[in-house]
């Protein structure tokens, strides 16, 4: 279902800017808002990842020490 709509306090740089990508790819400047709304829509519904959620890995026998193997090659010895 398409809404006429009136939006006041827009950019006019930023609108201008808008319109110029919506004409040079065919697009009706209602369209390229209406995507615009959706891509920033579903920017605030993603999931912000955490470091706190990455759960430790098993990388099999003999590597209990790996990481400080690393540490060690990259950074010397301690």
């Amino acid at each position: 279902m398409k809404t006429q709509i009136t939006v006041k306090e827009v950019d006019k740089k930023i609108f201008q800017e808008l319109k110029a990508e919506a004409i040079k790819r065919k697009l009706n400047v209602g369209t390229a808002l209406t995507l615009a709304m959706q891509n920033w829509l579903s920017s605030l519904r993603k999931k912000k990842k955490d470091l706190l959620d990455l759960k430790p890995s098993d990388w099999g026998p003999g590597t209990e020490r790996l990481s400080e193997q690393i540490d060690e090659v990259i950074y010397g010895e301690k």
